[in-house]
């Protein structure tokens, strides 16, 4: 008979070391034979730099438009996310300023006077946030998150640390023992074993395959992170040339993939509801063959096109690590669904076109969530619809009762739920 006892709060530990669960059919006795519906959850992602636009936007709106060449990668998701175009915030301007203004639609960022507002994900990490052990989790290398005060979040740039808050638990030394191990490439699950196996034998025969699908995702992602880190304290050969003009090299699209697996794993077991990313837009080179000059250099390209064509390079990586990380929340079963259908995903840009810093038109795609995809929903190119408007929708697809955020006039139009 299976053993319905489990809570849902319930964890696997061992020497010192603590790792949460996914939601399990089992933590539910009163509802053992119905399926069990899960919370809705929503991740922001912000690519300062944006996309090239011609390579980006679809050239048809509506249900039936040929995905873009940038888009092509990810025509097996197609009815998952919907791309939107003809969106901004008005009166966000100043170029690289707006990305503080990403997730808050206030005006002027760029001004000396300028006084931000609360953010969309903090927002509703107010109304949410109690229910999880993290009430938002602001990841990568600027913060999109402002309290009601305007004051910034603090960002944690290393996906490794946020893996050790989210699953490393007990004293100092212990974590420190345990940090130590996964460098060596020992799993979390070597150390919690026996744990693992003693609940596996006392559950459901569908709960188990969602905890092998767990546990083999806990363990990829330990591995990633381990082989990132390990490159991050390697030294560098030395060599006599001059070094070129540009700043020091740096694996900015490995960490964004390095974070977005970490970022899974955490809405998986329930550790929070609402995830932010702000990507990077200084000055490093891509590790990606064919690229030769600074992130910052080719987005900057003056419509030089060897300089766009590395650009290009750049952007298909970035939709490869978005569409990866949508495929595995599609993949991982949630509750009566997925992890996909329960999570809302903004990936999108402060600017429009970043070679003339223009904060109009900008590059959004909405995925997952209890919505009607497959559709380009293509607003006017120069009177924009507010973006705030998506917002409102994505707050209501939350479960949130809010007629208005921001700059909005409503939900966004369009951008249906289904029933």
């Amino acid at each position: 008979m299976v053993d319905r006892r489990l809570t849902r709060r319930t964890m696997l530990r061992g020497a010192g070391v603590a790792l949460a669960l996914p939601l399990l059919d089992s933590m539910f006795p009163a509802r053992a034979s119905a399926k069990v519906a899960a919370p809705q959850r929503f991740v922001a992602i912000n690519i300062p730099l944006g996309f090239h636009p011609p390579d980006f936007f679809p050239e048809k709106a509506g249900h039936d438009y040929e995905l873009s060449q940038y888009l092509s990668i990810a025509k097996d998701l197609r009815n998952e996310f919907t791309v939107i175009s003809g969106t901004s915030h008005p009166d966000v301007d100043g170029g690289h300023s707006a990305e503080k203004s990403f997730l808050t639609g206030a005006p002027h960022p760029g001004a000396p006077s300028f006084t931000n507002t609360i953010s969309l994900d903090q927002f509703l990490a107010r109304r949410i946030g109690n229910q999880t052990r993290f009430a938002s989790l602001t990841l990568g290398s600027h913060s999109l998150s402002w309290s009601a005060n305007g004051v910034a979040i603090p960002v944690e740039s290393s996906a490794a640390v946020t893996f050790s808050k989210l699953f490393l638990k007990g004293s100092d030394k212990e974590i420190a023992t345990q940090e130590a191990q996964l460098q060596d490439g020992q799993s979390i699950m070597d150390t919690l074993l026996d744990d693992a196996r003693s609940m596996q034998s006392r559950i459901s025969v569908a709960d188990r395959k969602k905890l092998d699908q767990y546990f083999t995702a806990v363990r990829e992602t330990e591995q990633r992170l381990a082989k990132a880190e390990l490159w991050s304290k390697t030294p560098k050969p030395k060599v006599e040339a001059k070094p070129p003009g540009v700043l020091p090299w740096m694996d900015f699209p490995g960490i964004f993939r390095a974070h977005l697996d970490v970022v899974r794993l955490a809405l998986q077991t329930d550790s929070t509801r609402v995830v932010v990313f702000g990507g990077d837009g200084g000055g490093p080179i891509a590790p990606l063959k064919g690229v030769t000059q600074a992130y910052h250099t080719l987005s900057h390209h003056g419509m030089n096109p060897s300089l766009i064509e590395e650009l290009r390079i750049i952007d298909r990586e970035t939709i490869k690590i978005w569409v990866d990380f949508i495929t595995g929340l599609k993949e991982t079963p949630d509750g009566d669904s997925t992890l996909l259908r329960n999570t809302q995903v903004l990936m999108g840009s402060n600017l429009g076109n970043a070679n003339g810093h223009t904060t109009t038109n900008l590059p959004i795609i909405h995925a997952g969530g209890r919505f009607r995809h497959g559709q380009h929903l293509a607003f006017d190119s120069k009177r924009n619809a507010p973006l705030s408007n998506l917002f409102v929708s994505i707050l209501q697809g939350c479960g949130q009762e809010v007629e208005r955020f921001a700059s909005s006039t409503g939900t966004l139009t369009g951008l249906e739920q289904k029933s």
